[in-house]
């Protein structure tokens, strides 16, 4: 960092940012504008041309669901639960944008609010309902853990070699009925080819101690992106397995490597995000 001394004055030392170009163009035009830039890999001018469109026509539904899209990709989810919300004023049948304002409410924490958006995805189609993972887990951030039951068993019917819909089944039934309960249930699973979900589903089934599923992500780790999801899943279920098991200090030990150390850029590292601002008692950023 620059001595006090040397940095400058406000107003003083520094050019102002040069302000957003503005584009020229039919909504439609600056839509395809914005959606070029986007995949050029610039989020941020592809939201400002967009804006454009929304500041010209409120209630542009592409324009807000465009929007909407880039700040959760962005992980700008207030902004994008907000122009989502205006967009399904308009259009309140519009499935998709449930489930995408369902996942940003998660990010930010509001559980029962992501719940009812997921709720609503299956009202309008209802085919859904086995394979919304993602309302299973909303449940059981919610404290909802029998409806969370009911609905990973639901999804074990579409997705039945998936060891972490097992695991997250076991922590619902452990939250209901206690460790051993939810041992005497966990959902059999076979053929889970991910490092380390064998070792993961023995962990959970009591035949397995948490160093064996350490040892097995670092095994045969050929590099670092491979070795750095295979220690998210393990300090993942090892801090979920250990709050289960009423140790809230490994919980929390192994939860924030999860999300910090060997953080993810997928759904279940925003999962581990957010079980980690659980634990410090924080609020998601705006």
């Amino acid at each position: 960092a620059l001595p006090i001394s040397l940095l400058p004055a406000p107003g003083h030392g520094a050019a102002p940012a040069p302000a957003p170009a503005v584009e020229t163009g039919s909504p439609e035009d600056l839509l395809r504008k914005a959606e070029q830039t986007a995949r050029a890999g610039n989020r941020t001018e592809a939201i400002a041309i967009v804006t454009q469109v929304i500041v010209s026509s409120p209630e542009h539904r592409n324009a807000l669901a465009l929007r909407g899209r880039y700040y959760s990709d962005a992980r700008q989810d207030a902004k994008a639960v907000e122009d989502f919300s205006k967009l399904l004023k308009l259009d309140p049948k519009a499935t998709g944008i449930y489930q995408l304002r369902g996942w940003c409410q998660f990010r930010l924490g509001r559980f029962p609010e992501a719940v009812a958006d997921f709720d609503k995805v299956i009202e309008l189609r209802p085919e859904q309902a086995p394979h919304h993972w993602q309302r299973g887990i909303a449940l059981y951030y919610a404290n909802r853990f029998d409806d969370g039951r009911k609905q990973f068993e639901l999804h074990q019917t579409v997705n039945p070699r998936d060891v972490e819909n097992a695991a997250w089944h076991f922590l619902c039934t452990a939250r209901l009925a206690g460790l051993d309960k939810a041992r005497r249930t966990l959902i059999p699973i076979e053929g889970d080819p991910r490092v380390p979900m064998k070792e993961v589903q023995s962990l959970f089934a009591g035949t397995a101690q948490p160093a064996d599923v350490l040892a097995a992500a670092k095994a045969g780790r050929t590099g670092p992106d491979r070795l750095n999801e295979a220690l998210f899943y393990a300090h993942l279920y090892l801090g979920l397995y250990h709050e289960a098991a009423g140790d809230a200090l490994k919980a929390r030990e192994h939860i924030l490597k999860s999300a910090t150390e060997f953080q993810a850029d997928h759904a279940m590292g925003d999962v581990a995000r957010v079980h980690a601002r659980v634990l410090q008692g924080k609020k998601a950023a705006k």
